[in-house]
């Protein structure tokens, strides 16, 4: 069915929001609260790309593989066709706003005979791609909050505290409480937290990328930041272009998570038009504000080797002791720089926040359409139109998969290596069926890209392929049971995972997307 010309219904008499008209043409009923504006879907995908928190916990990865010009410029490469996916989504998301997302995208435009198993990869797919993103988010604070500890006790080479893993693991735990309980909230109060966290992000970012080279008594030269090229990263790799491609992972790592806007879209006003802007206007701001951040925190960096040197203060940790070392050689107390950390911790936190909401809605729509296990409770909503057992269903299995970091270190990588790869194949996945078999079919809403809606939609396809394949490179040689890169394993069982579940189940009985209304 086509978009009524002017966006706007009329229902009895009264207006139809747009958003809402097109959800009851798809065959939904509303039954979470529409109560979102333009600025607050925007917000939600915003605050989970956190450049704070993507760019402060895989800086690391970075500065290991090219060190600056890796991170200076990769940002642009990744931000480039990140960009080019997004505008794709968006495309879609404007036809198609449905909490559902891309799953319910793919069953649209993979045709009827392709379409279950369409919604059913792609889904299953995103679900754990979001749940395996919130993992690491809340990980990496729990790991955040270890470095601030031991860097107010004194620090590695003052006697500090150093939490084991079962405490860091009871961090974990304790921050998917409270984004468990935030998360219980009317909407309208995790809106005002998603506009928090947005805001929190910019001006953190500027307060950091301003603050931390004042302070530094050392600075790099413009020099250093914009064409050192580190080589020595002790992993046996020395070919320039590959260290410089596996360096990529921090930025395309911190560049996603912008499916948000699309899950939220039957809480947003006329969200055939401001899910769309949502996801291109985060995707954007992110782009510039975390170029921002990276250039400001490069220019602190004069020693590379020390950064990642497991025994300095902050434990190996870079930026953390970027902060710490700036503030502690001019004023002579490093606390200024675990104030800075705090800074970082807080986006972190309304970023893990802001992931679950994600997630709940996820799991709401995909449960509403029978394809989860006990997709009766998980659909259900509260007297706040909260979905309240998918968000602590998504809590409760982000908990588990961290549980893998008590085991092994190797083991946790391949669990969150699904958070870049695994997302992003879902981010494909309908795009994919866009420009193939729904390439002369598709039905363009309000936001469109016109006749370069193809040309955009390959190029991500082609762009997902890529770091599909380039992330499940080997990162380190010679390539032992430790250094192995188990992306490819991850993803993998997930594959035959997903596909097993079908064939022996899912087959006989799911059939795509279910309408609950009569149209």
């Amino acid at each position: 069915m086509v978009f009524p010309s002017h966006h706007e219904v009329e229902n009895g008499g009264a207006s139809l929001d747009s958003g809402h008209a097109r959800l009851q043409e798809l065959g939904y009923k509303q039954e979470l609260k529409r109560d979102l504006s333009v600025l607050s879907n925007f917000a939600f995908s915003f605050s989970i790309i956190s450049v704070l928190t993507g760019v402060t916990t895989l800086y690391n990865t970075g500065l290991n593989y090219g060190g600056p010009v890796s991170i200076v410029y990769g940002w642009f490469v990744a931000s480039a066709f990140t960009m080019f996916v997004g505008l794709s989504m968006a495309e879609i998301c404007s036809s198609y706003p449905t909490s559902g997302g891309l799953y319910f995208w793919s069953a649209k435009l993979a045709g009827p005979g392709w379409a279950p198993f369409a919604s059913w990869i792609t889904g299953w797919f995103n679900i754990v791609g979001q749940w395996a993103v919130t993992t690491s988010v809340d990980y990496s604070l729990a790991q955040l909050i270890q470095v601030i500890i031991l860097l107010s006790t004194g620090g590695k080479n003052g006697g500090g505290y150093e939490a084991s893993k079962y405490v860091v693991i009871g961090f974990h735990g304790g921050l998917l409480l409270l984004h468990a309980i935030l998360n219980s909230l009317p909407i309208s109060i995790l809106s005002f937290f998603g506009q928090l966290a947005a805001i929190w992000n910019v001006v953190g970012v500027f307060l950091l990328m301003i603050l931390i080279p004042s302070v530094a008594t050392e600075r790099a030269s413009a020099k250093f930041v914009f064409t050192h090229f580190n080589t020595d990263n002790g992993e046996g790799i020395n070919s320039r272009v590959y260290i410089f491609l596996l360096g990529l992972l921090m930025s395309q790592y911190s560049l996603s998570g912008y499916d948000a806007s699309a899950h939220m879209t039957e809480e947003t006003k006329n969200a055939d038009r401001n899910g769309p802007k949502g996801i291109i206007s985060a995707i954007g701001i992110s782009i510039i504000v975390g170029w921002g951040y990276i250039l400001g925190i490069t220019f602190a960096v004069t020693d590379i080797s020390h950064l990642l040197d497991e025994n300095n203060n902050a434990g190996g940790y870079a930026i953390a002791e970027i902060f710490y070392q700036a503030f502690k050689r001019r004023y002579g107390s490093g606390v200024g720089g675990i104030i800075c950390l705090g800074v970082v911790a807080v986006a972190i936190f309304l970023c893990g926040m802001s992931s679950v909401t994600s997630n709940s809605r996820m799991a709401y729509a995909f449960s509403r359409d029978g394809a989860m296990p006990f997709s009766s409770l998980w659909h259900k909503v509260n007297k706040q139109d909260v979905p309240i057992n998918a968000v602590w269903l998504s809590a409760f299995i982000s908990f588990c998969m961290a549980l893998t970091s008590l085991g092994s270190t190797v083991a946790f990588g391949a669990m969150v290596s699904i958070a870049t790869v695994g997302l992003y194949i879902s981010y494909a996945l309908p795009i994919f069926f866009r420009v193939t078999l729904a390439q002369k079919s598709f039905i363009p809403g309000p936001f469109n890209l016109g006749r370069y809606g193809v040309i955009v939609g390959w190029v991500a396809v082609l762009w997902v392929a890529t770091i599909s394949v380039l992330f499940s490179l080997p990162v380190s040689y010679p390539i032992t049971i430790e250094t192995l890169n188990y992306t490819p394993v991850a993803v993998g069982c997930l594959l035959v995972l997903v596909v097993s579940y079908w064939i022996f189940w899912g087959r006989h009985w799911f059939k795509g997307p279910i309408t609950n209304i009569n149209k």
